[in-house]
Formats: structure tokens, sequence, C-alpha cells
């Protein structure tokens, strides 16, 4: 059984460390704003849901302490991942929360009201998710087998995941799931956490190398490949991990669905197109690292970009927790956000 990602415990923010696993279970107790930004940028807490909702129990920690305090921790944890958009869309909810609470109101009766509203973003993310999941699962063959990668389950949302969502609720509804998880380079999110979350759960899952794929989609019969978001633009065009768009193209090749599952809190349809998603670009070191501790000789540049963006025309459909768009995506796009 999985345990739980994101709580409050005792007045506290307790966040299930993600860069000790599989190897341990470990949690960071967060009693201040900038710990929780802190284990966002350092990915202690990872996947665009979750760093959304960590950081408005984050703005919560600092209400207790006024409202200078909580709008301070919005500019702070803003900063934090540039293209995980859910984390600005939850601090814009916890903000307009704030609004709601009288300027003389106590300090207490200010926390109060962005708990709740974190705590009602939890409790919506993972709804949304189920929803999503019976949504996608509505795609897939009664007897499949799906690819994924980075990691967009559990462990990166409110619960049950988006593209690893689906996978459960395909599990729920009876049917047969086998599941190929690519190890997601360079901090092999895939191999680190999809496996690790999927073996709790029970699942017949398979690690592959990032370079496998191809092979693996010439060779076997896949049934899909589900991937989740971080940031998807008003045309469809999909930021995810880095190695997303590699998959997308494989796959338009070898004729097999590609399905992006994310919540409409992902959706910013302020940005056209992809061309306009700012991609974090992350630490030499995590690239320079080798197995076992060792590093890459420092003499030589290195690119970390840690996100992609996948073009709509390789995207089969967007699951949601409203339904599965299906190009043309603007217009089905346009319809889902405005409902």
């Amino acid at each position: 059984m999985l345990p739980r990602v994101i709580s409050w415990e005792e007045n506290r923010l307790s966040l299930l460390d993600q860069r000790r696993l599989p190897s341990s279970v470990e949690f960071l107790k967060c009693e201040a704003a900038e710990e929780v930004a802190v284990a966002i940028e350092t990915l202690a807490v990872r996947g665009a849901p979750a760093i959304g909702i960590a950081a408005a129990f984050g703005v919560a920690l600092e209400a207790r302490r006024g409202r200078a305090e909580a709008l301070r921790a919005v500019q702070r944890l803003a900063v934090t991942r540039p293209t995980a958009v859910n984390l600005f869309w939850a601090l814009r909810r916890v903000e307009e929360r704030m609004k709601t609470v009288p300027a003389e109101a106590s300090n207490e009766t200010l926390f109060s009201a962005v708990l709740e509203e974190a705590t009602a973003i939890q409790r919506e993310d993972l709804e949304g998710n189920r929803a999503l999941g019976r949504a996608g699962a509505a795609l897939l063959p009664d007897d499949c087998t799906v690819m994924t990668h980075c990691n967009a389950g559990a462990l990166a949302t409110g619960g049950h995941g988006t593209a690893l969502g689906v996978i459960r609720s395909a599990r729920e509804a009876g049917k047969t799931v086998r599941v190929y998880a690519c190890e997601t380079r360079p901090l092999l999110q895939g191999a680190r956490l999809t496996v690790w979350e999927l073996m709790q759960d029970g699942f017949d899952v398979t690690l592959l190398c990032d370079n496998m794929a191809a092979s693996l989609m010439k060779s076997r019969r896949i049934d899909a490949v589900i991937v989740g978001a971080d940031r998807i633009a008003a045309n469809g065009d999909t930021a995810n991990k880095i190695g997303t768009y590699s998959h997308a193209l494989l796959a338009k090749h070898f004729g097999i669905p590609f399905y992006v599952a994310a919540p409409l809190s992902t959706f910013d349809a302020s940005l056209p197109s992809g061309d306009r998603i700012p991609i974090e670009e992350r630490a030499a070191d995590e690239v320079r690292r080798l197995p076992g501790g060792g590093m890459l000789p420092a003499d030589y540049s290195i690119w970390n970009p840690a996100f992609d963006v996948t073009d709509a025309s390789l995207i089969s459909a967007i699951i949601t927790e409203k339904g599965a768009i299906v190009p043309p995506f603007t217009e089905g796009i346009a319809s889902f956000l405005s409902e």
C-alpha cells in the first residue's frame, strides 16, 4: 500500500521525500513555506498536481503568521518550478480565497481559510483523477499492454494518478493491464518511482531504458502509450518530462495511440501553442552523476532541459476528468474549459 504523499499533520505539512525512493520511505515535516519551496525545487515533491497542492499548503503555513507573510510565500513558491502550470493555478486559488477574508480578520481566521482551500485542492484532485481514470480506461482494450514515461501516478498527484490513474481504473474495471515503464533519464523517475509505485499495487510492470522504446514498439504488442503533462497549451501542444516527444514520434510511426492524461488545471489557455511554454533547465550535475556515486568530468557543457513539448498532431486524445478530448484540440479544449 502506498504511503500518503502529502498530508497535513499536527499543524505541519508532511511530504513523502521522493528523492529517497525506492531505497527508503522517509517524510519531510515542513513548518515554513521556505521548506516547502526547497522540497519542490529539489524534487522531494514532484509532479505538476502535487507541486500545486504542496504549494497551497505552504501558503497555509505562513498564513498563521499573517497576510503579509502568506503573500510573500506565494511569491517565493511561484518561482520554484516554471513549467508546471498547476503550481500557478493553485497559488491563484489560494490568493483569491485570501481576498475573501476581511483585512481586519485574525491570523487564525486567515489560516483556516487558506488551509481549507488547500485541502479542497487536494481533495478535488483525487476526485478528478478517479474520473479521469475511468474516462481513460474506456479507451483501452480488455487485455492490454501500455508504455508510460516518468511518473504520473499517485506520487505525482493528490492520489490515484493521471497516466497511472488510467491504468489503475482499467484494472478496477476488470481489464488486464501490463505496463512498460521507461527509466526516464537523468533522474530515473520511471525506474525509481513508477516501477516502485506499480509494484506496491501488484501490477505486472517491466522497466526499460529510454533508448529501448523504439525496439519495444517495433517488436512487441503495445496497445497504447500513456503519459502525464505539466502544461498543455490551447492548441493541445503538451509539455511533459524530457523524452516524451521522442516517444510520441515513435508511437506515430508505429501506429500506436498516444494519450496524454491530465486534469483541466494543467491547461494554459493563455498560450496559443507550445512554443511559448517555459522549459525549466536543471543543473548539469544531474546528468554528470554516474551510478554508484561517481561523476563525469566537469570540463565540458551539458544541456539538461527537464521537459520537452509534444506537438498536438502526435496526440491521439487528451484525457481529463470531464472526458477525453480528441482532435481538433483547439475547439475541444476551449469547450471543456468553458463548461
